[in-house]
């Protein structure tokens, strides 16, 4: 056991860098170097690829931008001393025999330079992570002396393959990470770290990334443990935040986030989730304001209330556009939503457009009755409005689609699913209503009309049309979602559990005719760990045949 010093202060960085913005994630990092040095910290740690952003994807090929990385590390490593060190995540690029390998690594910076590199060992190809598609496998070390501390430092999942021989032979085990956020995935994750530093025996410090990322959104959430798995610093969920801490020096209140005393959890971490998602979705790619449908109904009455929390009311346009089949109430549900947020509602009707269409496909439909054709043409109606405005005047259009109509195919093809961002496409409908009275109980008055929440879901395409005519009801529904889609289950493992064994078949023989629209549809905020989105990746056409 070395003998360690009486204090050794270290720093926290959760921040939210923006993929492939070097000079913009080097200016973070340089501001908090700032305060770090003011603050006597001996180290600072930033996440897992923080230089260039998390994921970075296909831009590590490109090596302009590495080369460009590379320097800005070591102006990094330039402001350190022989007080003052920084760990920050970035791309090493290293010719080996010919070749040019890419790790996932961590720079050690101290005394002006770069002294050790460590390479991510683990790689990880599940999920949303395709890790060896970039990256080759590290063997460097994971222990590294800094001023008389082991430090053993771990980037990713290494953490979670610690063996013994490092453990034992380390003062303080630090994770550089970028975990993204997924229902119910918090506290297990902060678990696993209370086990790891009790087996081991050694303080643990976990950084982790913040911010939307595509359609990747990531919590942050960071901490430091003790020896005993004692929570020492937690930093705030959702939001760019920095600790600074005394190691062995034990609690200290002001260290710990103050957590969320909502009676639904669940719903008050997805909507910070979303929240977060929704902003850095819009504004890191280049856009101030969006444009949505407002129906009167559930779905697009959240995304508008999101829209307006994330970005400002004064940089959401909504649009009311009824036609024959809309109820009176619906208008009126749509315009007190709008008067509620402060947002900008316009109603334009489209039913001179939607007769136009039936009048000029007449003679190519006859012989036909009516049906889903008739119904699509208002949606695409509606879809084709909004993506005139977003031309116009330059706003993002957002989708409204809820994971249970994405699941089952409930929605329009260049309709209803127009859009550059399907924000509720990973929330279920039931949750989507959690979301929205919790909205409410937040404000301590009604944004969200209580008619909204209390009426029957209605697509209004056709006469008293409800959901509940063509799906089963929501609770069930989204219940055997949830067993297959996420939790993987067959059908009769789905059947065992209580469900009619002709409703299983029929919702996952939906899932999958599905499939198509879902292969066009906008990008998903993923919220569960397992989305439509990465996390899905189901072959368009296939000979595997579902019982209907």
């Amino acid at each position: 056991m070395t003998q360690l010093p009486d204090s050794f202060r270290l720093a926290l960085a959760q921040l939210n860098f923006k993929v492939g913005e070097l000079a913009g994630n080097f200016a973070k990092i340089n501001e908090v170097i700032d305060r770090a040095q003011t603050d006597n910290v001996a180290l600072l740690v930033f996440s897992e690829l923080a230089l260039t952003g998390f994921p970075p994807l296909d831009l590590v090929y490109r090596r302009p931008m590495l080369a460009a990385q590379n320097k800005y590390l070591e102006q990094i490593a330039g402001r350190t001393n022989e007080n003052f060190g920084v760990l920050v995540g970035f791309v090493d690029v290293v010719e080996q025999n010919g070749r040019v390998h890419l790790f996932d690594a961590a720079a050690l910076c101290f005394e002006g330079k770069v002294v050790a590199r460590i390479h991510k060992k683990q790689l990880v190809d599940q999920g949303v992570a395709n890790d060896s598609r970039y990256f080759s496998a590290g063997d460097s070390a994971h222990v590294h002396d800094f001023r008389g501390v082991r430090l053993g430092v771990f980037v990713g999942d290494d953490i979670g393959f610690l063996d013994d021989s490092v453990g034992k032979n380390t003062d303080i085990l630090i994770n550089l990470a970028a975990v993204p956020f997924a229902i119910g995935e918090v506290d297990s994750r902060r678990e696993g770290f209370v086990k790891t530093a009790v087996e081991h025996d050694q303080p643990l410090v976990f950084v982790n990334q913040i911010g939307g990322n595509g359609e990747l959104v990531f919590d942050g959430n960071s901490a430091v443990f003790d020896a005993n798995g004692q929570l020492l610093a937690s930093l705030k969920g959702f939001e760019e935040d920095y600790r600074s801490l005394d190691v062995f020096a034990g609690v200290d209140a002001s260290n710990l986030a103050k957590t969320d005393d909502s009676e639904d959890v669940q719903a008050a971490l997805v909507h910070k989730g979303l929240i977060l998602g929704l902003r850095d979705y819009v504004h890191k790619s280049g856009f101030r304001s969006v444009v949505l449908g407002l129906s009167g109904g559930i779905d697009s009455a959240l995304v508008a209330t999101l829209a307006a929390e994330a970005l400002g009311p004064e940089n959401v346009l909504t649009v009311g556009m009824p036609s024959r089949y809309s109820t009176e109430h619906s208008v009126t549900d749509a315009r007190k939503l709008a008067e509620n947020l402060g947002v900008r509602f316009e109603l334009s009707s489209i039913e001179e457009e939607f007769q136009a269409f039936l009048t000029g496909l007449a003679p190519l439909f006859e012989g036909t009755s009516p049906d889903v054709t008739e119904e699509n043409l208002q949606a695409r109606i509606r879809g084709m409005i909004l993506m005139a405005l977003s031309n116009k005047f330059g706003h993002l259009v957002l989708a409204p689609g809820n994971k249970s109509e994405v699941a089952t195919g409930y929605t329009t093809l260049y309709g209803d699913m127009n859009g550059a961002v399907m924000v509720l496409g990973d929330v279920p409908k039931t949750l989507a209503y959690r979301i929205a009275r919790y909205i409410n109980d937040k404000a301590g008055r009604e944004i969200v009309p209580e008619h909204i929440l209390t009426k029957a879901p209605s697509a209004e395409l056709s006469p008293n049309q409800v959901d509940q005519d063509s799906l089963p009801p929501y609770e069930i529904l989204d219940a055997i979602i949830q067993a297959y889609v996420e939790d993987r289950l067959s059908a009769e493992e789905i059947v065992a559990q209580g469900f009619e064994e002709a409703v299983v078949s029929r919702v996952i023989w939906l899932i999958h005719v599905a499939e198509y629209k879902r292969a066009q549809a906008p990008p998903v905020l993923r919220l569960s760990s397992n989305s439509f989105g990465s996390d899905w990746r189901y072959p368009l056409v296939a000979n595997y045949r579902w019982r209907r």
